[in-house]
């Protein structure tokens, strides 16, 4: 009996050292989600009032700002009409990117393929006493290892300028 409650306390213990970081999605707590509130900009006096446009239930202010906007643009592009044609700048990217052919609805095909796979490493993951890495459990056969990986390329003679040093 001392020995089961004995393994009873030191797994209690263990599980209590648990560092998840951001893989685990799931929130505990009760307030607002801080990622769901966004700033706005600040409020600006317009050149005319006569000339402000019909406010409209649930349209946008000009306040509002744009994460996707404001992302893209930090990595020095745009958010158009998906639909627009290509700019000329940007052709011979989107040229070379696709000489090997376009997959059409490629993003709906892999993220069935990721649900099916992480389904199908999930099956039994569900009973657990303490919290695990789920991310980790289904992609763990899918990771890569640096190490390995770098010296199999100097192995072929490939130059690794920017290879981590072996820990």
């Amino acid at each position: 009996m001392r020995n089961l409650a004995l393994l009873f306390v030191l797994s209690v213990t263990v599980a209590g050292c648990a560092n998840v970081g951001l893989r685990d999605l799931r929130s505990d707590s009760k307030g607002p989600d801080e990622f769901g509130i966004q700033p706005v900009g600040a409020l600006q006096a317009p050149t005319s009032f006569t000339e402000l446009p019909t406010p409209t239930p649930g349209g946008r202010n000009l306040t509002d700002r744009s994460a996707l906007a404001e992302g893209a643009a930090a990595f020095g592009g745009s958010i158009g009409d998906p639909n627009a044609p290509i700019p000329a700048s940007e052709g011979a990217l989107v040229q070379h990117a696709s000489r090997l052919g376009v997959s059409p609805g490629i993003r709906q095909t892999l993220a069935q393929t990721d649900a099916d796979f992480r389904r199908r490493k999930a099956r039994f993951t569900q009973y657990r006493i303490v919290p695990v890495d789920r991310y980790n459990q289904a992609y763990r056969s899918e990771a890569l290892d640096a190490q390995a990986e770098r010296r199999r390329w100097q192995r072929a003679g490939a130059r690794t300028p920017s290879a981590p040093p072996e820990s």
